[in-house]
């Protein structure tokens, strides 16, 4: 028959027939059914079993049906009740309903079918509700054990995002201490060539250190001022393999073979750093830190804009360096006169851009100099005490004389000698004395 086969009645009643007559009506169901003459014994039984629905007489000695109901609804309010009542019992009837709060009552003499529904009805309601129960208990179980869960997950979470968090500290410091060695190595490997003594002792750093602070006042990016610095160490280390009397001598007073030697250390440091990734872009500056702004410079003959700007930043700051430190000219510049000398080198040697930063950067003051007034000559027109109005360059880029050069007799002998040796006229521009 369904729920009622589960279900347990209790039957109540003073008269034995009556309840033997609801017993034998209610067999078919299959219900578990105690009886009790009395509501004193039905409170007992109450007490012991577990109950789904009380059926009770209305009339009965020293407790009636309306005051058993009452009890039944305030010690066990879950139990389903039905009240059994004769016609003229209506008005206590209605006082036991509110009361007891009975869910039906029955007239005697009843009919069976009215019955059945009845306890049917009655204990439908009543698994409804102990349904409604279990699946709410259900739900609040559930619902502790997932706020268990997601606290358990919440604490996994962010254990897991310590964990993280300590594993990208520990990355970054083992990337920054990576980067530090990195260019540590690349500070013993610049001074390798500085052993070698005279006037390179410091001078990478040195330009590695303009380079930096030059690209950093240009609005370089982060990756762009590294690999500038990086270039900066490392811009002479094709000149590891050249003769020291090379090396110790300014570049105006080199021969024509030493010039020529001289010449490929450029290439030779882009080469040596071929294998490093990481130095690309710092090879490719070291190859053309000697281009000239006009497209007279070596070993590619690159002009303006072509000559990547790290290149150019490194021409600006390598120069600077040796124009101070006498590498470069016959004798050393002040701060203030080879920041002059590249101001006059603007749009030829360097890029005004660049010199313009550079000299900003420093922030020294330079000579205002009134257009200089000049003229072209032949090496046979060259005389005595005529002053050079521009640097005076040898074919492959290489600086011969500097601009301001006072000729003798000497170095004119120097110059004719060079242009017969090489066939090719010289470019010789001197200052227009008076009118």
């Amino acid at each position: 028959m369904g729920i009622e086969k589960e279900a347990t009645l209790l039957l109540v009643d003073d008269e034995v027939n009556i309840l033997n007559a609801l017993r034998r009506l209610l067999r078919p169901l299959g219900c578990r059914v105690f009886v009790a003459e009395s509501g004193a014994a039905g409170l007992e039984i109450l007490a012991k079993e577990k109950v789904d629905l009380v059926i009770s007489d209305m009339r009965m000695p020293q407790m009636s049906g309306a005051q058993f109901l009452e009890e039944v609804r305030r010690l066990y309010p879950e139990v389903m009740r039905i009240l059994l009542t004769g016609y003229s019992d209506m008005s206590s009837t209605v006082a036991a309903i509110n009361r007891g709060e009975i869910y039906r009552y029955i007239s005697k003499p009843w009919e069976d079918n009215d019955v059945l529904l009845a306890v049917k009805h009655s204990l439908e309601k009543r698994f409804l509700v102990l349904e409604k129960i279990r699946l709410e208990e259900l739900t609040r179980r559930q619902n502790q054990e997932l706020k268990e869960l997601n606290a358990g997950l919440e604490a996994k979470v962010a254990e897991r995002t310590e964990e993280i968090r300590r594993a990208n500290v520990s990355l970054e410091s083992a990337n920054r201490k990576l980067k530090e060695n990195f260019l540590t190595s690349l500070k013993v490997f610049s001074s390798l060539i500085e052993l070698r003594g005279g006037g390179l002792s410091g001078h990478s750093r040195r330009v590695a250190e303009h380079g930096r602070r030059l690209a950093l006042q240009m609005g370089l990016s982060a990756s762009e001022v590294q690999d500038i610095l990086f270039a900066g160490l490392l811009h002479d280390i094709g000149k590891i393999g050249l003769p020291d009397n090379v090396i110790a001598k300014p570049v105006t007073r080199l021969n024509a073979e030493e010039r020529v030697e001289m010449a490929k250390h450029p290439k030779t440091g882009q080469a040596a750093l071929m294998s490093m990734e990481d130095l690309k872009n710092a090879a490719a500056y070291i190859r053309s830190h000697h281009e000239r702004f006009d497209g007279l410079g070596y070993p590619d003959g690159l002009q303006g804009l072509a000559i990547p700007l790290g290149a150019r930043i490194l021409a600006v700051a390598n120069e600077y360096d040796g124009l101070v430190q006498g590498t470069i000219l016959p004798k050393q510049l002040s701060a203030s006169d080879a920041c002059n000398f590249l101001l006059e080198g603007k749009g030829r040697r360097y890029d005004p851009q660049v010199v313009d930063a550079f000299i900003a950067m420093l922030g020294l003051q330079t000579e205002s100099r009134t257009q200089t007034r000049e003229m072209k000559v032949g090496v046979d027109a060259l005389r005595p005490r005529m002053i050079l109005s521009r640097d005076l360059m040898a074919g492959d880029g290489f600086l011969l004389l500097s601009k301001d050069y006072v000729l003798d007799e000497s170095l004119i002998e120097q110059i004719r000698g060079y242009q017969e040796s090489t066939g090719k006229e010289l470019g010789i521009f001197v200052r227009i004395q008076g009118d």
